[in-house]
């Protein structure tokens, strides 16, 4: 393990998939950690760390819509960086478009009045791929950073309503912020969410089962330790001003991963749907190249077959099932 860092991290949605693998690596890396999440489940970080590993965390069940259990978390606790992750998704915001406003739009006021009462003058926030339109409202080619947000969901003017919100922290109080719009996550751990067919199909190809991934169509993939490691360095070297960094990566077809599957499992029973995702094909992460001390990025072959190795050590450890 690497020397402690002396920072104490705060991170929303610890128990989320890019979560887990933020916590991971902060454990990795000597942090203390302090996991904000109103889920008490804990199993995606259980394939990610040992019980062991885990015992320096403290784990707070808490939620993020209520401003007191933001503040006393805050208060408890002496944090030197913030990640907000936790968010609710697509399909519950549809379903529950309250609830979601309360959790994804004043959480997110919840944790950046709580830091900067607390004196915490930076934030590291996750937006998304959905505060974008569908691909035809784009020229062809990469969407740039600056390029006009026109979401078709609730869960994207959520995340366009956050990136405003935190403007604006920045202009009245000087808090600065990053965000990162993730476009596809895979990896070990992604289990929710519209776009988690990808790795299911790794997960049934690592234990021998078929599976059917709903969409086609051509987008970006980014591998989720590669995604917690740039939420890491977000928070740990600011930038003055509220900053929004597309996150980009190879774009490639939904035939493309069905093929890098097998070449790691040849045998692999994968088949797919032809409707596109509602989103452009690829995001222009220049920004974050341009701002960025380093920006990670895993090719994706070696991601895919990473992915399924790990799967089939945990299925092979009683330690995860095949869908």
């Amino acid at each position: 393990m690497a020397e402690s860092t002396s920072n104490t991290v705060l991170v929303t949605g610890a128990l989320g998939c890019i979560g887990a693998w933020v916590v991971a690596h902060l454990v990795e890396q000597g942090d203390r950690v302090i996991s904000f999440d109103l889920d008490d489940r804990g199993h995606r970080l259980d394939l990610l760390l040992t019980a062991d590993e885990q015992a320096g965390i403290a784990f707070v069940r808490g939620d993020l819509s209520d401003p007191t259990h933001v503040r006393d978390v805050f208060e408890a606790y002496p944090i030197t960086h913030v990640i907000h992750l936790a968010a609710l998704q697509v399909p519950l915001c549809k379903a529950d478009p309250i609830r979601c406003a309360q959790v994804n739009v004043a959480g997110t006021v919840n944790v950046f009045e709580a830091a900067r009462q607390a004196g915490v003058r930076h934030v590291a926030y996750a937006s998304s791929v959905a505060i974008y339109g569908p691909p035809d409202l784009y020229p062809p080619g990469l969407v740039p950073g600056g390029a006009p947000l026109a979401p078709r969901t609730l869960y994207g003017v959520f995340k366009q309503a956050n990136e405003g919100i935190a403007r604006v922290y920045w202009d009245d109080y000087a808090v600065s912020s990053v965000a990162l719009r993730p476009y596809t996550v895979y990896g070990v751990g992604r289990d929710q969410g519209m776009t988690s067919d990808p790795t299911k199909a790794m997960l049934a190809a690592a234990g021998g089962r078929p599976f059917h991934i709903a969409f086609g169509g051509r987008f970006q993939m980014q591998l989720a330790s590669d995604v917690a490691r740039q939420f890491i360095e977000a928070a740990r070297r600011p930038l003055e001003g509220a900053h929004v960094f597309n996150l980009g990566g190879e774009i490639t077809s939904v035939d493309e991963i069905v093929a890098l599957i097998r070449r790691v499992k040849p045998d692999a029973a994968i088949t797919h749907g032809d409707a596109p995702l509602p989103f452009p094909a690829g995001l222009d992460d220049s920004d974050l190249r341009a701002h960025a001390a380093q920006v990670y990025h895993t090719p994706l072959a070696e991601g895919v077959r990473q992915t399924i190795e790990h799967f089939e050590r945990l299925l092979a450890a009683g330690r995860l099932r095949t869908p």
